[in-house]
């Protein structure tokens, strides 16, 4: 059906929002019609022949549930089964807008929408009823290093389909999630899939920054402003102009730092150091960590008025051992990947190697996974991997043993500790660097030198 010959019926309590979408679709569409009180529904859709609706996520009518737009989305679904619903909601209601799709809505549209792309939006999904075509999700792809987000899970299309919906707005974004799970290579898709996806994309690992780094590195400095500082420099602010900025390792900084970072969220302004002039910065915000957002929120560690400025929107990125039937896929992926990196024949799993990764539970996530696939592409003598070629990770195995300390070199002592405190620490390197006494760049040189 095109829109031109379509009915559609708008329910929402905001009058503003009635009147604009109105404006908006009155030369598109035969008929509209606009409805305040969701309590009308059944009595309107008995009278007119609605062949669209656009349905609020939040009411304040009699129907107390705490998301009156699922309960009234149900209702319609129960009235008229084959209308199609879009529903209506903010950022924050992103999650329950995603599962309206599992109760029978047919899309949503996050506030303030573009008009051009509701519009479309609008079309496309009457010209599917016309064709009896479903909706589908579009799986995010990110032509970011040499991985890609791959999955056919409920849990990832579900935030694939979430991304498609929130990476064209400005909102900040939170990415949680275990180390190995795809954080930064969602931070990436989301910008190129961003209206920004032609300015810079920068990357910060703020979780490994001093105080003083920090500021000279996030804000720029003077010729002079300290030590070292030779010449001017811009701060990762500036370069981001336009663009994306990624904040890695979010929940590692100090309180201090979050002090300053949030100033500069708030004014979006940076002030180098050295200097009291501040300079404006335009930039689009993703945050990540692998600290729980329970623990995020302990005041004594994490400032809650800055987690409301960077988590406008949360991205949960599961770990494999809840997407386990993507670990073929993923697998396969990497196969192929690699053996085109390495110059082998194209190569497969045989059934048992599949059992043996799909039984196992991957503690180092997607990032365990590919490493595993990488070494057996690698040592393999042929085109089927086999179980045998398929080692996991000794980072992530206990190394608890008993053993005769006297009779150990030192260098196995020394790694059997660093192991151990990466474990303790989830693999957050720089948690177990600082335990450990040493800077991250040694801790990386000695997970090099022993193979970790």
């Amino acid at each position: 059906m095109i829109l031109k010959k379509a009915t559609v019926l708008i329910v929402d309590d905001d009058p503003d929002v009635l009147t604009a979408v109105k404006l908006l679709l009155k030369p598109e569409a035969r008929e509209i019609i606009t409805e305040k009180n969701p309590e009308n529904l059944n009595w309107l859709l008995q009278r007119n022949e609605v062949d669209l609706i656009l349905l609020d996520m939040n009411f304040n009518s009699a129907i107390n549930t705490g998301n009156e737009g699922l309960y009234w989305l149900r209702k319609v679904k129960e009235w008229k089964p084959d209308v199609c619903v879009i529903m209506i909601t903010a950022y924050g209601d992103i999650d329950l807008a995603v599962r309206s799709l599992k109760e029978g809505a047919n899309d949503f549209v996050v506030k303030p929408w573009h008009n051009e792309k509701l519009i479309n939006t609008i079309k496309d999904l009457l010209d599917k009823k016309e064709g009896g075509a479903k909706t589908t999700k579009t799986p995010v792809k990110s032509t970011a290093g040499d991985t890609s987000i791959l999955g056919e899970s409920d849990v990832m299309q579900d935030i694939f389909y979430k991304v498609n919906k929130i990476a064209p707005t400005d909102a900040n974004i939170l990415i949680l999630g275990e180390n190995g799970t795809g954080k930064d290579l969602m931070a990436k898709a989301i910008h190129e899939r961003s209206l920004r996806a032609d300015k810079p994309f920068v990357k910060v690992d703020v979780g490994a920054l001093t105080d003083t780094l920090f500021e000279s590195e996030l804000f720029g400095h003077k010729k002079g402003a300290f030590t070292d500082a030779r010449e001017d420099r811009m701060g990762r602010f500036e370069e981001a102009q336009g663009g994306t900025l990624f904040l890695d390792e979010i929940g590692n900084i100090s309180l201090q730092q979050q002090a300053k970072l949030l100033t500069i969220l708030q004014n979006r302004q940076v002030t180098r150091l050295g200097t009291n002039k501040p300079v404006d910065v335009d930039i689009r915000l993703i945050c990540a960590t692998n600290v729980p957002l329970s623990e995020l929120a302990n005041e004594n560690k994490f400032r809650k008025d800055l987690i409301y400025r960077i988590n406008t929107v949360e991205i949960n990125m599961p770990p494999l051992r809840r997407r386990n039937e993507d670990i073929v896929i993923l697998a396969r992926h990497f196969a192929k990947l690699y053996a085109s990196k390495y110059l082998k024949p194209s190569m497969d799993f045989d059934a048992a190697a599949i059992n043996k990764l799909k039984s196992y539970n991957f503690p180092g996530n997607v990032r365990e996974l590919q490493y595993t696939i990488e070494r057996a592409v690698i040592m393999a003598d042929d085109s089927t991997l086999r179980p045998d070629d398929l080692i996991f990770s000794i980072l992530e195995t206990s190394t608890e043993s008993v053993v005769d300390a006297d009779n150990i070199p030192l260098s196995a002592l020394e790694k059997n500790a660093i192991l151990r405190v990466i474990e303790k620490h989830n693999g957050n390197i720089t948690r177990a660097a600082k335990e450990l006494g040493l800077t991250r760049t040694a801790l990386y040189r000695r997970l090099s030198k022993y193979d970790i």
